[in-house]
């Protein structure tokens, strides 16, 4: 078999394991929590006739390890059950909100990763000097500052202040697509300066390793600007880690995503997965921890993927 052709099955086949692991780990951490979903249906001044007999309508009374292989059977089939509070198919609104959510990340990260690779070279370019230092102050400062406090400073001066955009970043199907671009301007906003600095400082690491390598120093002996050197021969051989640390940031952009949907009440998973454990809704909790954890996984995967099909020594064997 051919490496390359091995490796990626080795991965896949991980990625699945991974996922099935993050299910039971998912079911496991539910089952530990006081209470059951019987009890936050009826509340804590139910009886205890009535607390049996939902249970047994439920199948809570059944081992715990044939209703995790049963629901887990369910989204094998892409039957995620029913929400407890409005009864409504977890499947369906779901996919609602995964959508919104990956419209702003998909935003965010068309903004931010050709940003970041840029800052990155202009700071390889003009390395020890002001910009270099510049650009690592300010994304650094970003980076270092919580989620939620630079969403609240952001809608305090951008919207109350000069009211440029709505606090609000509420979206729907009726919206066309400018319109929902002007409202989720912010929270992109806030995802962009959150990830930007990981991923900008990645990339300037990534070349300032490769900088003095044997072939770059040909390349300058050849005449070529520093620019041109960076771009042409470091850049290229430095897209391994460059991908890894974008694709984690990805993978951030959509499961980290909670705390800025719920400063701008956001319709998309992470207010979804915050209401769900507000009320107790244990089925849309254990479906929005699945989720995440595949398109975590999913990202990681492909990032290590990519990273093999980067390498010249595994595309051409001896």
């Amino acid at each position: 078999m051919h490496p390359i052709i091995k490796l990626v099955s080795q991965r896949l086949a991980l990625g699945i394991l991974l996922l099935f692991g993050a299910s039971a780990l998912i079911f496991g951490l539910t089952e530990a929590l006081p209470g059951d979903a019987a009890q936050a249906v009826l509340g804590q001044s139910a009886t205890p006739e009535a607390l049996a007999n939902l249970r047994e309508e439920m199948g809570l009374n059944r081992p715990a390890l044939t209703r995790y292989f049963e629901w887990l059977g369910g989204i094998v089939q892409g039957d995620l059950g029913q929400s407890l509070t409005n009864k409504l198919d977890i499947a369906e609104s779901i996919g609602k909100r995964l959508g919104n959510t990956l419209f702003l990340a998909c935003v965010a990260a068309i903004v931010s990763v050709p940003l970041a690779i840029f800052l990155g070279l202009l700071a390889v370019r003009f390395r020890n000097r002001w910009p270099d230092k510049l650009i690592s102050a300010v994304t650094l400062t970003t980076v270092s500052i919580p989620e939620f406090l630079i969403g609240y400073v952001v809608i305090y001066y951008i919207s109350v202040k000069l009211g440029w955009f709505s606090s609000l970043a509420m979206i729907n199907d009726s919206m066309s697509f400018w319109q929902k671009l002007n409202a989720i301007a912010l929270p992109a906003f806030v995802l962009t300066l959150v990830v930007l600095a990981q991923m900008m400082r990645m990339t300037r690491a990534a070349i300032l390793n490769l900088m003095q390598s044997a072939y770059i120093e040909t390349a300058e002996l050849k005449g070529l600007s520093t620019f041109q050197v960076i771009a042409r021969h470091a850049f290229p051989n430095a897209i391994s880690p460059i991908v890894n640390v974008v694709m984690l940031n990805l993978a951030y952009l959509v499961v980290g995503v909670v705390v800025v949907e719920v400063v701008f009440v956001y319709p998309g998973m992470g207010q979804y997965l915050v209401d769900a454990v507000t009320k107790r809704d244990v089925p849309v909790v254990l479906a929005c921890g699945v989720v995440f954890a595949a398109v975590y996984i999913g990202l990681n995967m492909v990032a290590d993927i990519v990273s093999i099909l980067a390498n010249p020594r595994l595309r051409h064997p001896k």
